[in-house]
């Protein structure tokens, strides 16, 4: 066991940052990983637990984005407040000399106006405790800090938190090669969650770009953690890392070897075909994904049941009428070769989604980036009938 003793069972607050519209999935995958009093807020979701608990968020939630620790709140309406909170807390016990930190700031304050300013304020404090206790002082590295710290300034209300992740969640590790405009792979499972595939039937994406979803949706039908191939996290730098709980925690998954169910991704592009090989064998996923390089229209999927999950292109490099046609395409694709299917359909192009032409049996509101897009779902029964809005 590497630093101080852990107390494992001592419970403290968290938060998990997601992104919009994931945040009822990731407050059932919390509940799922043991913890309590668990509260949705916009973008992320609050919960009480133990370290086992933030070692397992991290380890196996597929949705969150970062899982911070809070450990100063206060009030504070002057830099000199802010400073002097800061300063007093027990830094030294968090980190040492050795370790570089960096500073994340998100500022919503008519007392503080710059997260820049804000930023530069908390470093100051660290520095200068560091330098009363030891007369010396650890460094700032923005790009790959041992310890990153959040700050959260609302109106005059402080947070400031440890990052326990490091890194975003969604770098699973397995991104070798990319497209243009990737799709985020936390996006992408909390897609796949969403729709609630019962990962035992055919799933298809027939716009597969770099294979983020069937990679994604793999993982989660064998049950292999997100973070399987991450190699570090936030928390392994702090001083009470726990070592062999964290071994014990990745141990105890049993992820399967075999699927009894086709998972096919398919793309015109060869370019794109090209990237998803690579990240399928980053993965280590080859055996499970049938890549083929196909049009949409070309695929045919005769088994009458599964789910169909796309991130058809948005209009970037297609003008409107152009997108139009290609979206009606898509809606006849669908009607004809996937019947018995659910299909799930993202795109920030509103006009170009009623040219689908199908009924729509769920809309939800997702954020792609800074791009709000919709996320549809059609049932592809027998005779379903055209509907255009």
């Amino acid at each position: 066991m590497k630093g101080q003793v852990t107390n494992r069972k001592k419970q403290f607050e968290m938060i998990a940052k997601t992104f919009y519209g994931l945040e009822e999935v990731l407050a059932k995958e919390i509940k799922n990983l043991g913890a309590k009093d668990i509260v949705q807020h916009n973008r992320a979701v609050s919960f009480i637990g133990n370290t086992e608990t933030m070692y397992k968020v991290n380890y196996l939630s597929r949705t969150a984005l970062r899982v911070l620790k809070p450990i100063i709140k206060c009030k504070v309406q002057t830099p000199k407040s802010l400073y002097r909170n800061v300063k007093q807390f027990k830094w030294e016990t968090i980190f040492s000399l050795k370790d570089t930190f960096a500073i994340d700031t998100v500022v919503s304050s008519e007392y503080f106006k710059h997260s820049k300013f804000v930023a530069l304020k908390v470093k100051d404090a660290i520095v200068d405790r560091f330098r009363d206790e030891f007369n010396e002082r650890p460094n700032v590295d923005v790009e790959n800090p041992t310890v990153r710290i959040n700050v959260h300034i609302y109106n005059d209300t402080c947070t400031i938190s440890l990052d326990s992740s490091g890194d975003s969640l969604h770098k699973r590790g397995y991104r070798t090669a990319k497209t243009p405009a990737p799709l985020n792979e936390a996006l992408a499972a909390g897609m796949i969650l969403l729709s609630e595939w019962d990962q035992d039937s055919e799933f298809v994406d027939g716009m597969c770009g770099s294979g983020t979803i069937p990679i994604e949706a793999t993982l989660i039908a064998l049950n292999i953690p997100p973070g399987y191939l991450r190699k570090s996290y936030g928390f392994m730098s702090w001083k009470d890392y726990d070592e062999d709980l964290w071994s014990e925690i990745k141990n105890e998954v049993k992820s399967k070897s075999e699927l009894n169910f086709k998972i096919i991704a398919s793309d015109k592009s060869p370019e794109a075909i090209e990237a998803a090989a690579r990240n399928i064998k980053s993965a280590k996923l080859l055996k499970y994904i049938i890549l083929e390089k196909k049009y949409f229209d070309e695929q045919e999927c005769k088994s009458g049941y599964g789910v169909v999950i796309m991130n058809p292109p948005y209009g970037e490099r297609l003008k409107e009428e152009n997108l139009n046609l290609f979206y009606s395409e898509i809606g006849d694709t669908l009607k004809k070769n996937f019947t018995g299917f659910d299909a799930w359909i993202l795109s920030a192009s509103k006009t170009s989604m009623k040219r689908i032409g199908l009924k729509t049996s769920r809309r939800l509101t997702l954020f792609n980036g800074a791009l709000e897009c919709k996320f549809h779902k059609y049932e592809l029964y027998r005779g379903t009938k055209k509907k255009f809005d």
